[in-house]
């Protein structure tokens, strides 16, 4: 099964509230995470830093570790395929006013409980449930 490598968005409100940034597909409008293929000479957490930078304009701290996976249909000029995508947490440092592919996708802050309600595939949604009480755990 093909891989790709993507990137979930953290970042703590002034009240200690965890939100998740998603983005759109660009020709789904699916709400998702910023994700895409491996990059020759890229570990898979920078080729997903990399690709929350282009989707979504955010730079930030991408954690190595990855937080789990999931599968998801992609298509492409052959039709769907289905692939596994490994995805890094990432504490967000910054949001940039431009980036590559803005006008072709939405970015949009979610509490953990509407991201849930936003993405369609159940193991990111179970991924999203996960980093929300790994943060707990980590917040004071």
């Amino acid at each position: 099964m093909p891989l790709q490598t993507g990137a979930l968005p953290w970042r703590l409100t002034k009240g200690s509230k965890p939100e998740v940034l998603l983005v759109t597909g660009r020709r789904s409008g699916r709400w998702m995470i910023p994700k895409g293929w491996p990059m020759i000479g890229k570990s898979l957490a920078a080729a997903a830093e990399q690709e929350a930078f282009e989707e979504a304009g955010i730079s930030g701290r991408v954690d190595p570790r990855p937080l789990g996976s999931f599968r998801d249909m992609k298509r492409n000029v052959f039709g769907d395929i289905e692939i596994e995508i490994l995805v890094h947490p990432m504490s967000v440092e910054a949001e940039l006013p431009d980036w590559p592919e803005r006008g072709q996708r939405l970015r949009k802050w979610f509490t953990l409980g509407k991201a849930v309600e936003k993405v369609e595939s159940r193991e990111l949604r179970d991924l999203i449930t996960t980093l929300g009480k790994q943060l707990k755990r980590t917040s004071p």
